[in-house]
C-alpha cells in the first residue's frame, strides 16, 4: 500500500460505528425537511388561527428557503475553522429553538421569526451534509451512504404531508410543531453520541464558490435546478388548497393522498438508485417531464374525479423521488474536490427555487386559482426538461479533468 493509499484509508474507514453517524444524519434530514415543509399540509388552520390569508401563510416556506438560501452559500467560509460535528450539532439546537418559536406564535411575525431560525439550520445542514458523508465512510460506500442520507427527505413529506394534516386536526397545529421539537431534541441526542470530531479540511473562503461555478456545465445545471424545484415546490406547496377546492376532498381523503404523495416519494427515492445506475442523463430528463406533464393534467382535468386527482398526486411524489438523489450524484460527479462549496451552491440553488416557487404559487394562486399554479408549474418543469434534454452534461468532471491536463501541458 502506497503512502497515499494509507492516507485515504485513514481518513475514510468504513467502520461500523459510522454508519450510525450516517444515520444520525438522516434523522437530522428527517426532522429539517419535516419541519420545513408542515406549514403545506397545515396551512389553512395556521392560517385560521392566525387571522392572516392562506398566501401569507405560505410564505412561510418562503421565508425559510430564502434563509436557508443565505446559509447553504454562507456556512463553508463562516466556519472553516470549526469542527463539522459541533455545528452540525449547533445547527439541530436551532431547529428545536425554530420549532418552538413557531408552536407558540401569537401573529405572523413570531411565525417568520421561528422561520428564519429553521431556515439557518436548513440551508446550513444541507450544505455540510453530502462532504460530510464523504468523510464518515469509504469512497465505495458513499452511494449507498447518500441513498440513506436522502431517505429522510420521503420519510419527512409523508410525516408533513400526511400525518401533519391529520394530526393538525385532531390536536391542533401548534401541538404538531411541538411534537416536529420533541423529534429534533431526540436527532440532538443522537447526533451527540454517534458523530465523531471532524476538523475542517482545508480553508474555504467565498472566493472558492465563485471557480466553482465556473467549473464547465455547472451554471446550465444550476439553471435546471432552479426550474425543477421551483416547479415542484409551486405546486407542493398549495396541494392541500387544490386537494380541498378543486378535488372536494375531506379531512380523512386528503390526508390518504397525501399519504399516498408521501409513499410514492419514498418509492421513487429507492428507485433512484435503479435508476442512475442505468442513466444518470435519463433519469434528469425523466423525472421532470412527468411532472410537467402531470401539472398540465391536473390544471385541465383536476376535479374531474377524485380518484384521478389522488392518483395524479401519487405520481408527482414517485417523480419528486428521484430528483434530489440525482442531482445530487450530478454534483458530486462536477466538483468531488469541493464538496462542501458544490453543496453550498446547489442547497442554495434549491432553497432559491423554492422560495421562488412558493412565491410564484401564492401569486399564481391570488391571481388565476390553484388551477393557475398548476399549469405554472407544468411549464417550469417542462421547460426544465428542454433545458436538460439540450444543455445539461452529465459527465463534466471528465471535461474539467482534460482542461486542467491540457494547462499542465502548456
Amino acid at each position: 500500500m502506497t503512502t497515499q493509499d494509507a492516507q485515504h484509508a485513514t481518513d475514510k474507514p468504513p467502520v461500523p460505528s459510522r454508519w450510525l453517524a450516517v444515520f444520525s444524519l438522516t434523522m437530522g434530514v428527517f426532522s429539517l425537511v419535516m419541519a420545513e415543509f408542515l406549514p403545506a399540509s397545515l396551512l389553512t388552520p395556521m392560517a385560521d388561527s392566525l387571522a392572516i390569508s392562506e398566501g401569507q401563510a405560505g410564505q412561510a416556506v418562503t421565508v425559510t428557503a430564502v434563509v436557508a438560501l443565505l446559509s447553504g452559500l454562507l456556512v463553508t467560509s463562516v466556519t472553516q475553522r470549526l469542527d463539522r460535528r459541533h455545528v452540525l450539532l449547533a445547527f439541530s439546537g436551532l431547529m428545536i429553538a425554530a420549532n418552538l418559536l413557531v408552536a407558540y406564535s401569537p401573529d405572523l411575525i413570531w411565525l417568520l421569526a421561528g422561520r428564519v431560525l429553521l431556515g439557518v439550520a436548513l440551508g446550513g445542514f444541507w450544505a455540510l451534509s453530502a462532504a460530510t458523508v464523504m468523510r464518515l465512510v469509504s469512497e465505495h460506500d458513499v452511494p449507498r451512504a447518500l441513498s440513506l442520507l436522502f431517505t429522510g427527505v420521503p420519510i419527512a413529506t409523508i410525516s408533513a404531508a400526511a400525518l401533519g394534516s391529520y394530526l393538525g386536526d385532531l390536536v391542533g397545529w401548534r401541538n404538531v410543531f411541538l411534537l416536529a421539537t420533541a423529534i429534533s431534541v431526540l436527532t440532538l441526542v443522537f447526533q451527540y453520541v454517534t458523530l465523531p470530531r471532524m476538523t475542517p479540511e482545508h480553508p474555504t473562503p467565498l472566493g472558492t464558490l465563485v471557480s466553482v461555478m465556473k467549473r464547465p456545465g455547472m451554471v446550465v445545471g444550476i439553471v435546471a435546478i432552479l426550474l425543477v424545484f421551483c416547479g415542484h415546490f409551486a405546486f407542493f406547496t398549495y396541494v392541500r388548497p387544490f386537494l380541498e377546492g378543486v378535488s372536494h376532498m375531506g379531512i380523512n381523503a386528503l390526508s390518504s393522498t397525501l399519504l399516498a404523495f408521501g409513499v410514492a416519494n419514498f418509492v421513487g427515492t429507492l428507485a433512484a438508485g435503479y435508476l442512475l445506475e442505468r442513466s444518470l442523463r435519463l433519469t434528469l430528463l425523466l423525472m421532470p417531464l412527468i411532472m410537467g406533464s402531470l401539472g398540465w393534467l391536473l390544471a385541465t382535468l383536476g376535479g374531474f374525479s377524485m380518484g384521478t386527482d389522488a392518483l395524479m398526486v401519487a405520481l408527482w411524489g414517485f417523480a419528486f423521488g428521484a430528483v434530489p438523489v440525482a442531482w445530487s450524484t450530478w454534483i458530486t460527479r462536477v466538483v468531488p474536490d469541493e464538496a462542501e462549496s458544490g453543496g453550498g451552491l446547489i442547497v442554495a440553488s434549491i432553497q432559491l427555487a423554492i422560495a421562488l416557487g412558493a412565491a410564484v404559487g401564492g401569486v399564481m394562486f391570488d391571481i388565476g386559482g390553484v388551477l393557475g399554479v398548476c399549469a405554472t408549474a407544468g411549464t417550469l418543469l417542462l421547460a426544465a426538461t428542454a433545458l436538460i434534454l439540450v444543455a445539461v452534461r452529465t459527465r463534466p468532471e471528465a471535461s474539467a479533468d482534460r482542461d486542467a491536463l491540457a494547462a499542465t501541458c502548456q
